[in-house]
């Protein structure tokens, strides 16, 4: 699915310290003094965008490649604080159907005293570990990276305090399902707005192929393979949905019919008449398959008897509008989860 359709520690008053030993955070000229994960990945560059913002350039080495994550540093960082990575959906924040540019999502959370990371890079990916390299899309390991690489580096340079929480929409609505079963324990909550937790059944890679194949140009046989074969299923979050026991879960969608948002010049629509006709027509068959899918997951963790917050919109496109309004909605959850 495409959302929309579509070291470092300075005298900075932002980081509530004057000293470099209260924030672990160096200047440039520490970098090589940052923390390296286990399989080599490390922080080659920071750039302070203003006071509480900072670049990071990250190496992965499970790809061989550098991306960067923006961070946005906690209201207090006098003491070691929780980090939520928001996840960006199919275009993965490379344009402009981002949360940075479509929503208020940095506004909401300046107050609030948690890391916000977000990875800038893995368009049509899924964020998964692909089993072969691809013509269009390079080599993918985005499991690795977000389980393995990048939260030693996040917790290192930053001084958290190793508590997690992941937030996504659309395509990454699947994702934030499937880390934290990939790796017990690193998540402790995860909001996912607009997504399809099944993957594997012939609904959920149809809804994969479309957008790894039909908008990302990429052969989705070098993402699991063949639809059918084991990967999808070890990949799938609803087949297994019991590894999401002890997390803290909020889970929404809308039902694909026009709503709010759904109006012209509105600010979350988008632009001119045919951007409305396109959100309505294609996000409203969208949000109609996500929240079939998301039903279903609802079925699944009653079943398992996990626990879960559910917020089923009577109306509602597969935009922006809505996913801001969840993030408000589930910062409690969230928050819940990361101990704050």
């Amino acid at each position: 699915m495409i959302a929309a359709t579509a070291v470092l520690a300075g005298a900075m008053s932002g980081f509530g310290t004057s000293t470099a030993t209260a924030d672990p955070i160096m200047d440039s000229k520490a970098l090589l003094g940052n923390p390296i994960a286990p399989d080599g990945s490390k922080i080659t560059k920071a750039e302070y965008k203003d006071e509480r913002s900072i670049r990071l350039t990250v190496y992965s080495a499970a790809m061989d490649r550098s991306f960067p994550v923006d961070v946005q540093r906690p209201a207090d960082a006098s003491v070691p604080r929780p980090t939520l990575y928001l996840l960006n959906g199919a275009g993965a924040g490379e344009d402009d159907a981002s949360w940075v540019a479509q929503t208020d999502a940095l506004q909401f959370l300046s107050d609030k005293n948690v890391n916000v990371v977000q990875p800038i890079g893995g368009k049509w990916s899924y964020y998964t570990d692909w089993i072969n390299d691809d013509p269009a899309l390079g080599r993918n390991k985005w499991k690795t990276f977000f389980t393995e690489e990048l939260p030693p580096l996040i917790d290192g340079a930053l001084g958290a305090n190793g508590v997690n929480a992941i937030a996504g929409l659309s395509t990454s609505g699947t994702t934030v399902l499937a880390l934290p079963i990939a790796k017990p324990g690193l998540f402790k909550a995860a909001a996912a707005y607009s997504g399809c937790a099944q993957t594997s059944d012939p609904v959920g890679s149809e809804f994969v192929k479309l957008t790894v194949e039909t908008w990302g140009g990429a052969d989705v046989e070098n993402m699991w393979g063949p639809i059918g074969s084991p990967e999808w299923t070890a990949n799938d979050p609803y087949v297994n949905a019991a590894g999401l026991r002890g997390v803290d879960l909020y889970i929404s969608t809308g039902n694909g019919l026009p709503g709010q948002y759904d109006q012209l010049n509105n600010p979350y629509a988008l632009p001119g008449s045919f951007g409305l006709a396109n959100q309505i027509l294609i996000g409203g068959v969208i949000e109609a398959g996500t929240n079939y899918c998301t039903h279903n997951l609802q079925g699944r963790l009653h079943e398992l008897g996990i626990p879960a917050t559910f917020n089923f919109r009577n109306s509602g496109t597969h935009s922006w509008g809505y996913w801001n309004d969840e993030l408000h909605a589930s910062w409690p959850t969230l928050a819940k989860g990361l101990g704050i």
